[in-house]
């Protein structure tokens, strides 16, 4: 369980960027994180793993504090920004090698793990190339194999989708309905209300730093989509 309670974190001209912000993910949940540009998504989504001091509240994932426990926490999570930002001089299986060596994982489950997820993503042909000469499309891809692999229990993806062409954005979709089966969570932000509306078990709206909505879809009345929720709710803050 992701237990985020009354975060907040303010500029430094008094302004907050997230304002007591509490959220509860359970195991075994895809939660959306959406909002307009400069509601304070990346503020959040950065505070939570790790890259971010926020000035007041805790957040938690299982029985580990983020403040008290950072190191332990950190292990337990992966995270994939909107631009990943990768080591180019190294080769594709240099970077994920290099991913495994610190989360400590074998040289037989690595080799297994790798094959599965660049085979899924179909980059394994290109892991012998130098990641500068990837298009953002397979910088993608790779970072999100080197999430897979080490097996996280907290996968946070900024929107994952950008620059993925069909194929692998429908892999993407049964992975983590995969992930999430095995009781891990995924807190998940993207500007694609669609794909958040198919995928996601419950949904959080942000604006001006703060959650203005957080719930389940049996929650928007009227049968409404999630675009025309999004848009009533922003429009009326």
């Amino acid at each position: 369980m992701l237990i985020i309670n009354n975060v907040s974190k303010k500029y430094k001209n008094g302004k907050f960027a997230n304002q007591d912000i509490s959220l509860t993910i359970e195991d075994g949940e895809i939660y959306g994180f959406i909002g307009p540009n400069g509601a304070g998504k990346s503020t959040l989504i950065k505070s939570i793993v790790g890259l971010h001091k926020f000035d007041s509240g805790e957040i938690k994932l299982d029985n580990l504090t983020l403040k008290d426990n950072e190191l332990a926490f950190k292990e337990k999570i992966a995270y994939i920004p909107d631009n990943p930002d990768l080591y180019e001089s190294l080769t594709g299986i240099g970077y994920l090698n290099f991913v495994a060596d610190i989360f400590k994982i074998s040289k037989e489950e690595r080799k297994e793990l790798i094959e599965k997820y660049a085979t899924r993503l179909e980059i394994k042909a290109d892991l012998a190339n130098s990641i500068k000469s990837y298009s953002h499309g397979m910088k993608q891809k790779l970072a999100l194999v080197s999430a897979f692999i080490h097996k996280p229990k907290l996968l946070v993806l900024d929107e994952p989708f950008v620059g993925l062409d069909p194929k692998a954005s429908f892999e993407l979709k049964e992975m983590m309905k995969e992930f999430v089966s095995k009781g891990n969570i995924i807190f998940f932000s993207s500007h694609v209300l669609e794909v958040v509306e198919k995928l996601c078990h419950h949904i959080g709206i942000i604006n001006e730093g703060k959650v203005i909505f957080n719930g389940d879809f049996a929650s928007i009345k009227e049968n409404k989509s999630l675009e025309e929720f999004f848009l009533e709710r922003t429009d009326n803050e």
